[in-house]
């Protein structure tokens, strides 16, 4: 998992930059007011949109611009549809990539997804090609210098969690997707900030990248993760710490 570990701790690293730039907000507009068309827009009664609050909450959003995305989403307010699509394809060295997109107009998302992929000689999939190489699970970031290891072991396995690893200065505790809003609510209630917490997509195995073919990688999920209508992507590439840090800060 090292390569999927180190991207997520890449990507967190940006995430105040994204905020900056508006793009992370504007993911998060859309996930809530998507959670609130398909559940409602009670949040107690929701998880996924309990979920999306509680990031936008995490994010800095102003509580207004939440309130407005739940009211568009339950038609209080005029605002565009949304609707959930998942691309699979391959990138460089056939690493396998999982795309998870909200868009108003699915043909103008898949021909720029697909553009993507192309320019950094990978290519789209067919539904199904790629998904069964990964397992769904809760993702939660904690800081290291927040909590020991130990405390923090106790807290979340107490509270159903599944594994804890060590990612640069963050530690990764990972649950079952059902249980990911259970272990944050459970890590908050003891006390223990939480960075971040998502649903992410494991993978089962591991494709090792190096050189020309990791550099390409890196570009294929900075292009995709920055279009305006991908909330996520994910890949089964491994790429030694070392050169992945080079790459990301280049």
């Amino acid at each position: 998992m090292s390569g999927h570990s180190k991207w997520h701790s890449i990507r967190h690293k940006k995430a105040a930059t994204d905020a900056k730039r508006g793009k992370l907000f504007t993911r998060l507009i859309k996930e809530i007011s998507v959670a609130a068309r398909l559940g409602g827009g009670d949040i107690e009664a929701n998880p996924r949109l309990r979920s999306s609050v509680q990031t936008a909450k995490d994010a800095n959003m102003p509580l207004d611009n939440i309130k407005r995305a739940i009211m568009k989403g339950t038609g209080e307010l005029p605002g565009q549809s949304f609707e959930t699509v998942i691309y699979e394809g391959y990138g460089p060295g056939g690493v396998a990539v999982i795309v998870e997109a909200l868009t108003d107009n699915k043909n103008r998302t898949v021909a720029e997804v697909r553009y993507i992929f192309s320019k950094q000689g990978g290519n789209l999939g067919e539904s199904g090609s790629v998904l069964w190489m990964f397992d769904k699970k809760g993702y939660v970031a904690i800081d290291q210098q927040l909590i020991s290891e130990e405390k923090l072991l106790e807290v979340a396995l107490e509270a159903g969690a599944e594994d804890l690893q060590s990612e640069g200065d963050s530690f990764a505790v990972y649950t079952s997707f059902e249980s990911l809003e259970s272990v944050r609510q459970a890590l908050e209630t003891a006390e223990i900030p939480v960075l971040s917490a998502e649903v992410t997509m494991i993978p089962q195995t591991e494709v090792r990248l190096e050189g020309k073919q990791a550099e390409r990688m890196l570009r294929l999920m900075e292009a995709l993760e920055d279009h305006d209508d991908v909330q996520s992507a994910f890949a089964n590439f491994d790429i030694d710490d070392t050169e992945m840090e080079a790459l990301a800060s280049s």
